[in-house]
Parts: C-alpha cells; structure tokens; sequence
C-alpha cells in the first residue's frame, strides 16, 4: 500500500533534484552530484572521539557547512522545504562508506525537537532523513526514546559558551530498556560547537548505551 501511495504522489508532484529543481527520480541529479563534490570532506569524515568532555564516541560528517549546502539546509530546516529529506537521504544512501559506517549500530535516533517547534515547522528535519535511511538499510529506527522536555532558544542564535548551558538538561529518556547496552547511532543536520549531541550523548550513556556516535549533513569549520 505504501509503494503504490508513492507512486501516485510522485505521479502528481514529480519527485525533483533538491538543488536545481529539474525533474529527478533519484532526488538529486548527476550533475549537481558533481557540483557539490567540492564540499565534500574527503579526509577524516569519520573520526574517533578521545576528548574527555565528549560522549560520543566517533562522529562522521558529510560536507563542509559552506556554500550551496549552507543554503539548502537552511531552506529544509527553515524555509518549509520538508520534500528535500529525499535528496539528503539520497545523498548518505549512495555514499558506500557512510553506509558501512551505519551499519555498526544497532539504532538510529534523530536529535529530537520540542513538540511546540515541531507543530511551528510542520516536521522535524533530521527525523524524516533518519527514519527513510534507517528504513532502507534496515536497521532499527526509534523516534521516542531521546525526547527534548524543553523548548529552548535555537541554537543558532547563541555563542558557544551559551549554547552549552542553553541544552544542558533538556532531554530526556522514555524507555530505558531499549538502549540499554546497544550502539547508537545520533542523526543531526549541521554540526556547529557540538553542544547538541553532546548532551545528547550523555543522556544516552547515563541511561545505559554502549556506544554512540554521530552523523551530521555538515560541519561548521568556522565555529
């Protein structure tokens, strides 16, 4: 049923690539695949976590927070562009090694957003990404387990010593017995100062998680 409701949506709004717009099955087309190369980061996109106040233990990133994909991003987060979730799936599933890297874990989890944010945006953005990627590569997705009991300031608009006290004990764990022991993969759009998943990650190795790591659309060198 659901193969068959896909097919008549993309029969009214022909699935498109998210950059230039053109008419895509694949979400993205080849040479916008060959544009955003350049931002690509090519050398250590996966890296082991040593820093004592980090609890995650790796983390892999995609692009450089820069250009094109600065823009994109800030139109699917902000700009009521939920239908790129395609395109950004598209790009991590035809990426063999971060799929390998995904593969190590046993759950996907999006960094949750707060009800009242999500009614104000209508979706959240690393949700829809996470749960299609998860789906396609099977691995266990699970949306209600790291919940954000606060509706803080985005952190966009805050400093770096700021952004550490403004989500420090606003997320919370539903069920315990779910992660306990599991490796645990944490999905987030851009990765800024780290401030986010870092207390994501805390809360999800004090409830009992074996490993976790993370996996971001970009990093922000500039921060």
């Amino acid at each position: 049923m659901e193969k068959i409701i896909d097919n008549i949506l993309n029969l009214v709004y022909p699935p498109v690539c998210g950059f230039c717009g053109n008419i895509c099955k694949d979400y993205i087309c080849k040479k916008c695949s060959i544009k955003i190369e350049k931002h690509e980061i090519k050398n250590k996109n996966i890296l082991k976590v040593k820093k004592k106040q980090k609890y995650f233990d790796e983390i892999c990133s995609i692009f450089k927070y820069e250009e094109i994909i600065r823009d994109i991003l800030i139109k699917y987060k902000f700009q009521n562009k939920a239908y790129l979730y395609k395109t950004f799936s598209k790009i991590i599933l035809n990426n063999k090694k971060i799929c390998g890297f995904l593969k190590k874990y046993d759950i996907i989890i999006p960094v949750p957003v707060h009800k009242k944010r999500k009614h104000q945006r209508g979706y959240n953005q690393t949700q829809l990404i996470a749960k299609n990627v998860a789906k396609v590569l099977n691995i266990k997705f699970q949306n209600n387990i790291l919940v954000k009991n606060v509706n803080t300031k985005p952190q966009s608009e805050l400093t770096k010593k700021d952004r550490e006290t403004n989500i420090k004990n606003v997320f919370g764990i539903k069920d315990i017995r779910k992660i306990k022991n599991m490796n645990i993969l944490i999905f987030d759009d851009i990765y800024t100062t780290g401030s986010t998943v870092n207390e994501c990650s805390k809360i999800l190795k004090e409830a009992g998680a074996k490993k976790v790591a993370i996996l971001t659309i970009a990093k922000d060198y500039k921060k």
